[in-house]
């Protein structure tokens, strides 16, 4: 509740908020009383409620960290990821957006912790596989099955564990297109894709218009580039906080599928915008220059969670790496002849 409470107009925490820091130990810590299958989404997702009434979304270890995401593996349709929500946050955090809610890593005992607690349905789900594992696999429309089934070591299986945001009567949403939203088709590709006036079209009208929507956008994209994340289709605002506010990082776990591919297309926005907003352009040149890298920072972080180690090496360089390539696009926008001002925005956001 101090956590939803400090939701703002400009970040969904305060970066000096202690409650956040408490939630998460919560979330590692406390007794678990009732769970529950999500409705809705392509993949298993659980609610776990806490002793203290707490709640917290349930994405559950499907591989080892060494396994990414297949060659032949279309974005909509890979696996999401625990360990990508952890890392995602933790990401967030440390670029100062505070856009994405508090993520924290579990073991969970998957017969007294999850199997006991369990509805009927959920409960019928669950097998003994032929490794002597416990294992369940839900139902949701792709992979709940007992080929893509969930399985503990042999009774213990790691998740990520998503806070709740405010009930919808208190804290209202509203879901917004992406202007730069994939085909989500094998066959065909978006208008983005293929024209580069995209970006002359959409910011001459609302949102995108206004001081800072645009500069949100291209934040997005830049956080989904630096994670690998193809699958951003619609983002998130409060309505209460209007037009000009954040937009959150929510649903993260297809980040950091790919370690060695650094897909340019998700910068899309950027280089057919040619702008990006001052304070990222400052973070960003600061952790290419450093002392301090961002893989450092990040592994720093992330040696905080209980599941630690959260990313694999590979994807901490990948990051150094896209800051990079960031800065790159940067740097050819300039190149154009297009002035300074115009491509690096201060927006005093």
């Amino acid at each position: 509740e101090k956590y939803q409470r400090g939701i703002n107009q400009y970040f969904m925490y305060e970066p000096d908020d202690p409650a956040v820091d408490g939630l998460m130990a919560d979330m590692e810590q406390e007794t678990v009383i009732d769970v529950e299958q999500k409705d809705g989404g392509t993949q298993l997702k659980l609610i776990i409620t806490f002793q203290d009434e707490g709640q917290a979304l349930f994405k559950p270890m499907r591989f080892p960290r060494e396994v990414e995401t297949l060659p032949n593996h279309f974005y909509f349709s890979d696996y999401e990821r625990h360990y990508a929500e952890i890392g995602a946050f933790h990401l967030d955090r440390i670029l100062a957006f505070y856009r994405v809610p508090p993520v924290a890593g579990r073991r969970f005992n998957m017969t007294y912790e999850i199997k006991r607690l369990a509805d009927r349905k959920l409960a019928k789900t669950f097998f003994i596989s032929p490794a002597n594992n416990v294992c369940f696999h839900g139902s949701c429309s792709y992979y709940c099955d007992t080929g893509h089934a969930i399985c503990g070591n042999p009774d213990t299986v790691e998740a990520s564990l998503a806070t709740f945001l405010p009930p919808e009567k208190i804290g209202r949403r509203k879901t917004w297109r992406n202007p730069w939203k994939r085909s989500y088709s094998k066959h065909r590709k978006a208008y983005w894709e293929v024209y580069d006036d995209l970006c002359d079209k959409v910011r001459t009208k609302p949102p995108y218009n206004n001081e800072r929507r645009l500069q949100d956008l291209i934040d997005m994209h830049i956080f989904d580039f630096l994670t690998g994340n193809l699958d951003r289709h619609h983002y998130e605002t409060f309505r209460d906080f209007g037009n000009v506010t954040f937009h959150m990082h929510l649903d993260n776990g297809r980040a950091f599928g790919k370690s060695h591919k650094d897909d340019l297309s998700i910068l899309a926005p950027l280089y057919q915008c040619c702008v990006i907003r001052y304070s990222t352009f400052i973070k960003l040149s600061k952790f290419y220059l450093g002392p301090e890298k961002l893989s450092n920072s990040l592994r720093k972080s992330l040696n905080k969670d209980s599941l630690r180690p959260i990313l694999l090496e590979p994807h901490l360089i990948a990051l150094d790496r896209r800051v990079v390539l960031i800065l790159k696009e940067i740097a050819k926008c300039l190149e154009k002849g297009i002035e300074v001002e115009n491509v690096i925005v201060d927006d005093f956001f």
